[in-house]
């Protein structure tokens, strides 16, 4: 990967759980599972997330660890007059300000944090579930369409940690659109 663009982002969350708390139907709430809001995670090239309950798994190997940004979740709130809502209740692996993701979709990016570097690949959006309209807001839904965050495989071992961080990206970045909703992939022509 050639990074030609450095971008400053946060790293405000790092969640690990090793089950899934969003299945069957969402009248029924949520599982209690253990939920670890980390201040640093392992990460394995082709396998994920350490501790987490995509590890390894081989259905989930490009779309291992989830990227959100926080801004998108804010920008939801404010589309239907919420108070602000938990980041960790979207159930993302990795919770950044400052980052558009959705130009990063196929790309092979890397995150730097307190001195360690994670190579990354965009897999596909990260398309909510019904169940946020369960655990944020009725509507929510519907307000994270195009706002879901991305799905990644892991290229390099690595930790990250919670705290200031480089986002390097091949392609250009506008970090000011990191809430807007995006229906298909940007297109890259001028």
């Amino acid at each position: 990967m050639t990074e030609t663009h450095r971008y400053d982002v946060e790293v405000l969350h790092l969640l690990v759980s090793p089950g899934h708390a969003y299945f069957g139907r969402a009248r029924d709430g949520p599982a209690d599972v253990p939920t670890t809001d980390a201040d640093r995670v392992e990460l394995v090239a082709g396998k994920g997330v350490v501790g987490d309950r995509f590890f390894g798994k081989a259905a989930h190997m490009d779309a291992a660890v989830t990227l959100f940004a926080v801004e998108a979740l804010e920008a939801v709130a404010a589309q239907l007059g919420a108070d602000p809502f938990d980041p960790l209740l979207t159930r993302r692996n990795v919770v950044l300000r400052g980052a558009q993701l959705a130009p990063l979709l196929g790309e092979e990016f890397a995150l730097e944090s307190s001195g360690g570097l994670v190579r990354l690949r965009g897999g596909r959006p990260a398309n909510p579930c019904a169940w946020m309209d369960r655990v944020l807001a009725p509507g929510a839904h519907a307000a994270m369409r195009g706002r879901g965050g991305l799905r990644c495989r892991v290229l390099s071992d690595g930790v990250l940690h919670r705290g200031p961080a480089v986002l390097l990206s091949p392609v250009p970045l506008e970090p000011e659109r990191a809430g807007e909703a995006v229906l298909r992939r940007p297109s890259r022509l001028p």
